[in-house]
């Protein structure tokens, strides 16, 4: 029995976040009702055609879930019938659109005391950027993570949609922490969570270095702006190797038992990490001129018997294949409208109790079956 089996979420989600979130809580065991628009339901099923002829941010984010078709403008007391039974209700309208439902936050908290609402934005529920759109993009850019990912000629944004998926971990930790709470009070609660504070907290490290010394940190590529050697680099085959040395014993060990150069940690250009930073051209030449001698093989075994953190930079097709996923059997297989997909087993692991892989819906799949259990609760 998975921790969430008694626990019903009613979710009028669309897009990445609110999916994201309802989607790790259906594979602890929720069960999830995703209410979706007749006919097109939610809009990420177009956007694009790669898993099958199926979108694949949809069949990523919607695993375990039941699809009820509705529309919210004119079978409001379905919706109701559902919330009078539910635990947890999310939704990730546009602003003040939950209230011309009728389904803000002060009414259902009225209605249903033990209710645990979450409302995702993209700005929170006031002030200046309150309506403005959020796409993950601009948030990205509004938070600050593009001007510290690329390279120094150019900014970049992040190849994940990480606003969207920070708000969906915030909201799905704060739904349990919500649930809990609810054990100890009997009262539920409600949640915010916007895009724009999500990402934000996750710039602290550049919003306090740059508050601390005056410069943001500079953008460096896969290296790091405070630490060095630390990024990739490229053996004389040409196989790309990521490096992280972040003290001084490491650089020490590097430069004997990789470099083959133990001279090279006592150098006064490279003898603290401030200095190593401050002369990155130079330290980097050196390195260079080294691993341009080295099979990507030679090098990783001399890394490993060094003790050095490093990983390969990988493709994304490489992944699909990477010996560690293999290894620890980490995929699975669900069923999806189009077919039948390969997935990653969720990131939370609970011993002798395997996540629920549901099949992804189609749209509305289950409105029958849901207004049949709504009947039959109602008749007890």
């Amino acid at each position: 029995m998975l921790p969430l089996h008694d626990i019903l979420v009613v979710s009028c989600e669309q897009a990445v976040a609110a999916p994201f979130a309802t989607r790790q809580l259906a594979e602890l065991g929720a069960r999830v009702i995703k209410i979706e628009r007749p006919g097109e339901g939610d809009f990420a099923r177009g956007y694009d055609t790669t898993v099958h002829g199926q979108s694949s941010h949809f069949v990523w984010l919607n695993r375990s879930k039941e699809s009820m078709a509705l529309d919210l403008k004119t079978d409001a007391a379905t919706v109701h019938r559902l919330l009078e039974r539910a635990d947890v209700f999310v939704q990730n309208f546009a602003p003040g659109a939950a209230e011309r439902l009728g389904l803000g936050a002060d009414a259902l908290r009225a209605r249903y005391p033990r209710l645990v609402t979450c409302s995702i934005s993209g700005y929170g529920p006031d002030g200046p950027y309150r309506d403005a759109k959020a796409y993950d993009l601009l948030i990205q850019s509004e938070a600050g993570l593009v001007s510290v990912t690329g390279s120094a000629e150019e900014p970049a944004k992040a190849g994940i949609p990480a606003a969207d998926i920070g708000a969906g971990m915030y909201a799905f930790s704060g739904i349990l922490a919500a649930l809990y709470d609810r054990e100890r009070t009997g009262e539920g609660t409600h949640l915010e969570i916007s895009l724009f504070d999500s990402l934000v907290e996750w710039m602290g490290f550049p919003l306090q270095y740059t508050a601390g010394g005056g410069e943001p940190p500079r953008r460096t590529g896969t290296s790091h702006a405070a630490i060095a050697p630390y990024g990739t680099f490229r053996a004389g085959d040409g196989v790309e190797v990521v490096l992280g040395i972040q003290n001084e014993r490491e650089w020490t060990a590097f430069c004997a038992g990789v470099l083959a150069r133990p001279e090279l940690a006592a150098d006064p250009r490279f003898d603290t990490g401030a200095r190593r930073v401050e002369h990155r051209p130079a330290l980097h030449a050196e390195i260079d001129a080294v691993l341009a001698g080295l099979t990507g093989a030679e090098l990783v075994d001399r890394l490993a018997a060094a003790r050095i953190a490093h990983g390969r930079r990988r493709e994304v097709a490489e992944v699909l294949e990477h010996p560690q996923l293999a290894a620890r059997d980490r995929w699975a297989t669900v069923d999806t409208p189009g077919g039948p997909v390969r997935t990653l087993l969720p990131p939370i692991t609970l011993p002798g109790r395997p996540p629920r892989l549901g099949p992804v819906p189609a749209v509305g799949e289950h409105t029958d079956a849901i207004r049949a259990w709504l009947d039959e609760a109602d008749h007890r």
